[in-house]
C-alpha cells in the first residue's frame, strides 16, 4: 500500500457522502413545482466539475515535472474550499428538523427558503402540511428503521427508489441542459420511459448492423451514429432517476433508502466497468458491439418497468407523495389523485392566520 491509498480511500467516502446528502438537501428544500428544475441545475453543475476536472487533466498530461498532478490537485481543492464556508450560511432542512421534532427551528429555516414576498397564509399551509405530515410519518416509524424500511407501504417506496437510482450509471452536459428545459412540462415517468426505450432501441441498432456486416465502414459508421443518440437520451434521462429515487422514500427513511440506492448505484457501475471489457475485447469475448444486445434487454426491462410500476410525481409536495403511498394508490392514479389529507392540513394552517389577523382587528 502506497502513501497516498489511506487519503484516496478518504476522499472516496467523502464524495460518496456529499452525493447523497446534497441530493437530499434538494429534495427537501426546493419547493414542489422547483423541484426538477433544481435538481437539472444541480446535474449540469456535476457534469460542469467533470469536463474542468477532464479538460485540467489532458492540458497537463504532457508535463514532465511534479506540477503534472500539482496543478489538478490545486485545482481540486477550489470547489470543496467554497462550499465549506458556504454550507455555514445554507439553512438545515425544514423537513430533516421536524423529523427531529424541532419545529420551531423548522419554521425559521422554512422562512428562510422561502420567498420574502410568499404570503403569510402559503407559507403558514406549506409548514403545517410538513408538520403534521411528518408526525404521521415518524409515528409510523418508531421501530428499527432500517427494518422499517422493508415493512408495509415502506417497501413498495424504498423497492422503487432502489431500482430507479440504478437505472443509469451516467451523466453529462449538453442532455442535461436539455432535459432541465423540460423537466417542469414533461411528466418525469414518461422521460424514462421515452429515454430508456431509445436507448434500448439504438443498443439493438448497433449490435443488428456489427451482427451483419462485422468490421465494415458502414457497421462502423451505424455503430458511431446510434451510440451518440444513445448517449444522448441516455445523459437525458439519468438526472430523472435520481430525483425520483429521492421522492419516493418516507421522510424519516429518506437518508437510509437513497443511501443504499445509491451504493447499490455505484456497485452496479463498478460491475458494468469490470465486465464489459471481457465483452469486447478481441482477446476475450469479442462480442464488440455486439455488446448491445445486453443492453437492449436491460434497458427494454427498464422501460417496461418504469411503465408498470413508476407513479407520477411532477409538481407533488413530499407531502402529498407520502399521502398516495399510505393510501396504496396505484402507480397510474398517482398524476390525477386529489390527496385530500394533505389539503386538510394546509388549510388548517391557512385558518390559523386568518384567526391570528382576524384577532388582531379586533384587538
Amino acid at each position: 500500500m502506497t502513501q497516498s491509498q489511506p487519503f484516496t480511500h478518504k476522499i472516496g467516502i467523502s464524495v460518496g457522502w456529499f452525493l447523497t446528502f446534497s441530493q437530499l438537501y434538494v429534495h427537501e428544500v426546493a419547493p414542489a413545482h422547483l423541484r426538477g428544475i433544481t435538481f437539472a441545475v444541480y446535474q449540469c453543475q456535476l457534469s460542469i466539475g467533470s469536463i474542468v476536472g477532464a479538460t485540467v487533466d489532458y492540458g497537463t498530461h504532457d508535463i514532465e515535472s511534479r506540477r503534472a498532478y500539482q496543478i489538478p490537485l490545486a485545482i481540486f481543492f477550489v470547489a470543496p474550499a467554497i462550499q465549506s464556508v458556504a454550507l455555514f450560511f445554507f439553512p438545515e432542512s425544514p423537513r430533516w428538523l421536524s423529523v427531529q421534532g424541532r419545529e420551531a427551528d423548522a419554521e425559521v429555516a422554512l422562512r428562510r427558503l422561502r420567498n420574502s414576498g410568499i404570503e403569510e397564509t402559503e407559507l403558514r399551509a406549506e409548514f403545517n402540511e410538513i408538520m403534521q405530515s411528518t408526525r404521521e410519518q415518524v409515528e409510523g416509524n418508531k421501530k428499527a428503521l432500517f427494518l422499517e424500511m422493508w415493512r408495509g407501504t415502506n417497501l413498495r417506496r424504498t423497492l422503487l427508489s432502489i431500482s430507479v437510482v440504478c437505472f443509469h450509471s451516467a451523466n453529462g452536459l449538453i442532455a442535461a441542459i436539455v432535459s432541465s428545459l423540460f423537466v417542469r412540462f414533461i411528466d418525469r415517468r414518461a422521460i424514462m420511459i421515452v429515454g430508456a426505450s431509445v436507448c434500448g432501441l439504438a443498443q439493438l441498432a448497433q449490435a443488428v448492423a456489427w451482427t451483419i456486416s462485422p468490421g465494415s465502414a458502414e457497421a462502423g459508421q451505424v455503430v458511431v451514429a446510434f451510440n451518440g443518440l444513445f448517449m444522448f437520451f441516455y445523459v437525458a434521462y439519468a438526472p430523472f432517476a435520481w430525483l425520483l429515487g429521492g421522492e419516493y422514500p418516507n421522510s424519516a427513511l429518506r437518508g437510509y433508502c437513497f443511501g443504499i440506492a445509491t451504493a447499490l448505484n455505484f456497485l452496479g457501475n463498478f460491475l458494468g466497468t469490470l465486465t464489459a471489457p471481457y465483452f469486447i475485447n478481441p482477446a476475450s469475448l469479442d462480442w464488440g458491439p455486439r455488446y448491445g444486445y445486453i443492453w437492449f434487454v436491460s434497458n427494454s426491462i427498464v422501460a417496461i418497468f418504469a411503465y408498470l410500476f413508476l407513479p407520477e410525481t411532477r409538481d407533488r409536495t413530499l407531502e402529498e407523495i407520502h399521502e398516495m403511498f399510505a393510501h396504496r394508490v396505484p402507480a397510474r392514479r398517482f398524476k390525477t389523485y386529489v390527496c385530500v389529507g394533505v389539503e386538510s392540513y394546509a388549510a388548517v394552517g391557512k385558518g390559523s392566520v386568518q384567526h391570528e389577523d382576524t384577532a388582531e382587528n379586533k384587538g
